[in-house]
């Protein structure tokens, strides 16, 4: 009797077990399937994946080059360590939009003090291209997904122009105790405008507290631009770039103006040559100088 009891136990549990596979049959409830990655690959350092997707496609290459779009005409060849990564949604997985995904990077890529470069639409697939430095080296990212939920990153990682320097109040300072100034190059514009991108944040919050340390230190602000262009635009330019950094200095960050003066030097003090795309990235920028 005991046996018979077990017995009948376990048979009833198993048509519980089977009844409720019938009902997800039946509703046309499947459940998410995940998937394995290629073996040997891995999310980038960069970035984690969009959620219900697995790595299809992986190539690590040492040093290579790819051509980043960064503008409807031009294009940047950047050289170094390239990684390759397909992503492919999980089966039974919600397709995302394309522009979900695209979104998705571009504001991680922000929230690490990085910048979109530029952004466009083909036929309904989205591309971006990201650009950020870390670890003491600059990283491109181009990053593409199609209306199929299928998407793709090309990351180009090289390393950071010596002649960068990190943008923290330290840093700042000891350069300017050796040399009497410092070039900056983490406040942000779009092309030819003087308005501030959301990105210059960090650095102008390092500024500000250069400025805490040293109660005594006046600054010039100095803009600067590369060569293209006219003349007269870059210098106007350059001083409405430099005015924009004193006043959000002031507005935004309790800044004594009195300590701060805006100069447009525009593209008459260039650090590199203006014949190449790495000379012209290190001629803009904002160079604070002791008065």
């Amino acid at each position: 009797m005991y046996n018979f009891m077990i017995l009948s136990l376990k048979t009833k549990s198993m048509k519980k077990i089977i009844f409720s596979f019938l009902i997800i049959l039946t509703t046309g409830i499947a459940p998410i399937i995940a998937q394995e990655d290629k073996e040997g690959s891995k999310d980038p350092t960069l970035f984690t994946r969009m959620p219900g997707y697995h790595i299809y496609r992986y190539d690590d290459i040492q040093f290579d080059k790819f051509e980043f779009q960064i503008s409807k005409e031009k294009t940047e060849a950047v050289e170094g360590h390239h990684l390759f990564i397909m992503y492919e949604l999980n089966e039974n997985a919600k397709t995302p939009s394309p522009l979900q995904t695209v979104r998705n990077y571009t504001n991680a890529i922000k929230k690490v003090g990085g910048q979109l470069i530029y952004e466009y639409e083909d036929g309904g697939s989205q591309y971006v291209i990201l650009k950020a430095v870390k670890d003491g080296k600059e990283v491109w990212a181009y990053v593409s997904s199609s209306q199929n939920g299928q998407y793709s990153i090309n990351i180009i990682e090289k390393q950071a122009m010596t002649q960068d320097v990190v943008a923290d109040a330290n840093s700042l300072s000891n350069s300017i105790k050796e040399s009497g100034k410092v070039a900056v190059y983490g406040i942000y514009f779009d092309t030819g405008k003087a308005t501030l991108k959301p990105e210059s944040k960090p650095t102008l919050e390092e500024i500000t507290k250069l400025l805490k340390a040293d109660p005594n230190l006046k600054l010039y602000v100095v803009g600067h631009t590369d060569n293209t262009g006219a003349f007269d635009a870059n210098m106007k330019l350059s001083m409405d770039r430099a005015v924009a950094v004193v006043n959000a200095l002031v507005s935004q960050f309790s800044a004594n103006v009195s300590r701060l003066r805006a100069c447009g030097d525009g593209p008459t003090s260039p650090v590199s040559s203006n014949d190449t795309e790495e000379g012209k990235a290190l001629n803009r920028r904002v160079e604070l100088v002791k008065q």
